[in-house]
């Protein structure tokens, strides 16, 4: 029970890499809450989590609106008593086209979903955890973050905005005892990538890379989780088998 009384807050918890590291949180003794876009999602990810025997809160969000990322923050505090370790996991992006034959508005949306959505939720939680005297932020960034790609700009941008946040957000925080890192988890088979990736299979275009599960990226998501006050912080962990 590695975090036992831990209490959590995961972005983009409803499925995929959100959901196994929520489960995963909860069978070593965390209380969590869960948001996402899509009830449904969370809710079954919460009722899961609530037969392990922790409480859980699923609630709905937009994180690209930092109204609502607000209200679901200050929700999430409420109900768990306090927050420990932050996850922003909420993001993605399909746009996969050159600057020019691209459309401005989904450009600007995955830099709103994956970039400022995680800005929003940090900023709204960072009150709680600084009270709470020794904290940890886990940013689920990408490989993409760190190395320049044709025809996909807007999750690129976005993912290296990610790491920068996650530089600045650890010299800002350290003295509070906050720890903030990158979790890359290389790819994975989700929902979102099933049109990309088959699971157990090499990378279609990056022959060293296999195609986890999300339940792969779950240990070392628990040890940036259980890394104590003097753990790193400002660093990238990665899952990749390449170099970055």
């Amino acid at each position: 029970m590695k975090l036992r009384g831990k209490r959590i807050l995961i972005t983009g918890a409803g499925r995929g890499i959100g959901a196994a590291i929520a489960t995963a949180f909860a069978a070593e003794g965390a209380d969590i809450c869960l948001i996402a876009r899509t009830a449904t999602h969370i809710e079954a990810v919460a009722e899961q989590i609530r037969g392990q025997g922790r409480r859980s809160q699923a609630l709905t969000c937009d994180v690209a609106d930092p109204e609502q990322v607000a209200q679901v923050v200050e929700d999430s505090v409420s109900f768990l008593g306090g927050l420990d370790i932050l996850v922003n996991n909420a993001g993605g992006g399909e746009l996969r086209v050159r600057v020019g034959e691209d459309d401005v508005d989904r450009w600007r949306e995955v830099i709103e979903v994956n970039l400022l959505g995680t800005y929003y939720v940090t900023r709204a939680a960072l009150p709680a955890l600084k009270q709470a005297g020794d904290g940890s932020i886990i940013n689920v960034g990408s490989g993409m973050g760190h190395q320049p790609r044709s025809g996909n700009s807007s999750y690129n941008s976005a993912k290296a905005g990610v790491w920068m946040l996650t530089r600045c957000l650890a010299m800002e925080l350290w003295e509070d005892n906050i720890r903030v890192n990158e979790l890359v988890p290389g790819p994975v088979f989700t929902d979102l990538t099933a049109a990309v990736f088959e699971p157990g299979k090499a990378h279609p275009a990056i022959g060293s890379e296999h195609v986890k599960q999300p339940e792969d990226v779950v240990p070392l998501a628990l040890f940036l989780a259980t890394q104590g006050a003097h753990g790193p912080t400002g660093q990238s962990f990665s899952l990749a088998r390449r170099p970055l």
